[in-house]
C-alpha cells in the first residue's frame, strides 16, 4: 500500500515508524534527543530534534515544519508524546483525540475527579492529593492501611509507595519529597513527578484491556491478564486471552466502553489498567496508546492484529475499523526474567530461545558485570520471553519453563541485605 499522505510523528519507537513507512507515509519525526536512533536517522523523511515534551520550543517548530512538509496530520503512539500530539492536532484543526482527554488520561488526579464529577465513582477508589506530611496521616484516618502513594502522572510502577501502617509514613514523606521536581530517572526519563496521589489499596486480579476506538465506537480486542507480586510494583508478566468466566470478562468489557466513553476517547489505541474485586471492575489508570511489556506482539499472535499498525493507519484513513471483538486463534504470554540482588556473572540461553519457532521474542538487557537491583517496578527486570501456543494454559506453561531456562548467573550482593526501598514496603 502507498499513500500520499505525510505525518508528524512525535516521539514514539523504531516500530511506530517501521508502520508508518510500511503504509507509503512520508513521516516528518519530531524526537527527543535522548531516544533517536540510527534507524530513526535514517528512515524519517525529516528530522527534529528537540524536547518535544517542551510546549514553547514545540509549538514554533511545527509551525514551520508544517509550512515546508505540510502535514496532514500528527500522531504520538508514546507516552511522552500522547499530550504534545494532541495539542497539536488542537493547534492545526486537525481530527483526534482532544488535549484535555489526553491529559486526564495521563493525570491519575485528573482522571478521578472526572470520574468523580460525572458520577461514575464505580469505575474508580476515592483519591485525594498529597498537600504536606499532615495530609498523610489524615488520609490513613479516613481510608485505614494499607493505601497506595503514587506520582499522578509517572507510568511503569515509578516512584509507586505502599503505606502498611503508621510506622511507614515518615519514610513515605521522605521519598516523596526526594523525588518532587525531579525527573524520573530510570526508563521513561520525560516525565517530571511534580504531584503525588493519594489512594485505598485495591484488593482483586489484575488485567488490562486493549481497545481501539473508531470515531467513538471501542471494540474491546483482549482482555489481558497480569502477574503481579504485592510486595513490589513491578508487572512480572502478561497472558491472554485472560482466563475468565464469561460473565467476568463481559463485565471487564463493558465496563471499559462506558469507562472510555466518560473520559471523552474517540480515536485510537487505549490501554486500560483494571482490578476485578468483588464489587467489579475498578480502573486503576489508562492510557491512551498501545500497551508496553509486549503486549502488542502478544496481541498480534493471538488475534492476528497490529494495534500499532492500526495506531499509525487510521488516523490517515487508511485503515478499515473493525467490525467487532475478534476472536482469538491461540494464546499468548509473556514473562519477565528476575533475579536476587547482585552483580552479573554470566548470561547464556537466550540465543538458543529466541530461535525457537513458538517464540515471538527473548530479550535479556544485562551483561556480566552490571548490578541486579531490588525488584521494585519495571525498569529493575532483567529480560523477557514472549511465546505463543494453542491457548492461554499452554503459553503461560511453555513461557514459565523458557524463562527459567534463561540463564543469568548472578553473585550475591556483600554484606547484609539493605533495608525495604520504600517503593516495596508493606
Amino acid at each position: 500500500m502507498t499513500a500520499d499522505r505525510t505525518m508528524l510523528l512525535v516521539g514514539g519507537t523504531d516500530q511506530h515508524l517501521q508502520r508508518a513507512k510500511a503504509l507509503g507515509v512520508r513521516v516528518v519525526l519530531f524526537q527527543h534527543p535522548d531516544k533517536i536512533s540510527a534507524y530513526q536517522t535514517g528512515r524519517a523523511d525529516a528530522l527534529l530534534m528537540a524536547d518535544y515534551t517542551d510546549w514553547e520550543v514545540v509549538r514554533p517548530l511545527a509551525e514551520a515544519a508544517r509550512q515546508v512538509w505540510g502535514f496532514d496530520v500528527v500522531v504520538s503512539l508514546t507516552e511522552g508524546g500522547l499530550d504534545t500530539a494532541a495539542r497539536l492536532n488542537a493547534h492545526f484543526g486537525f481530527p483526534g483525540t482532544r488535549p484535555e482527554v489526553s491529559r486526564r488520561l495521563r493525570d491519575k488526579w485528573l482522571m478521578r475527579r472526572h470520574l468523580a464529577e460525572h458520577g461514575q465513582g464505580r469505575f474508580t477508589v476515592h483519591g485525594e492529593r498529597v498537600t504536606d506530611r499532615a495530609s498523610l496521616d489524615a488520609f490513613a484516618e479516613r481510608a485505614g492501611y494499607p493505601f497506595i502513594v503514587k506520582p499522578t502522572d509517572a507510568t511503569a510502577g515509578f516512584g509507586l509507595l505502599k503505606a502498611g501502617g503508621p510506622e511507614d509514613l515518615p519514610g513515605v514523606w521522605q521519598r516523596i519529597e526526594e523525588l518532587r521536581g525531579r525527573r524520573t530517572d530510570r526508563g521513561s526519563t520525560l516525565f517530571t513527578v511534580r504531584e503525588f496521589l493519594m489512594e485505598p489499596y485495591v484488593d482483586g486480579p489484575e488485567f488490562s484491556v486493549e481497545a481501539f476506538s473508531f470515531a467513538g465506537r471501542h471494540v474491546v480486542v483482549a482482555v489481558t491478564e497480569k502477574l503481579v507480586d504485592e510486595t513490589h510494583f513491578a508487572e512480572l508478566g502478561h497472558a491472554l486471552p485472560a482466563r475468565l468466566a464469561p460473565a467476568e470478562h463481559d463485565d471487564i468489557v463493558r465496563a471499559v466502553a462506558d469507562f472510555l466513553d466518560i473520559m471523552g476517547v474517540t480515536d485510537g489505541p487505549s490501554h486500560t489498567e483494571l482490578r476485578l474485586t468483588a464489587g467489579g471492575p475498578v480502573v486503576i489508570e489508562s492510557h491512551n496508546r498501545v500497551g508496553g511489556g509486549h503486549i502488542n506482539e502478544l496481541v498480534e499472535a493471538a488475534y492476528g492484529i497490529d494495534l500499532i499498525g492500526y495506531g499509525v493507519a487510521w488516523p490517515l484513513g487508511l485503515v478499515e475499523a473493525l467490525p467487532g471483538s475478534p476472536v482469538a486463534k491461540g494464546g499468548a504470554c509473556t514473562r519477565f526474567v528476575r533475579r536476587d540482588p547482585g552483580t552479573v556473572t554470566a548470561v547464556s540461553g537466550v540465543e538458543e530461545i529466541a530461535a525457537r519457532p513458538d517464540v515471538l521474542a527473548a530479550q535479556v538487557s544485562v551483561r556480566p558485570g552490571d548490578t541486579v537491583r531490588p525488584l521494585r517496578d519495571n525498569w529493575d527486570r532483567l529480560g523477557f520471553v514472549a511465546v505463543r501456543a494453542e491457548d492461554t494454559d499452554a503459553a503461560v506453561a511453555l513461557c514459565e519453563r523458557l524463562t527459567e531456562e534463561v540463564r543469568v548467573e548472578v553473585a550475591p550482593a556483600a554484606g547484609p541485605a539493605s533495608a525495604p526501598d520504600l517503593e516495596v514496603a508493606a
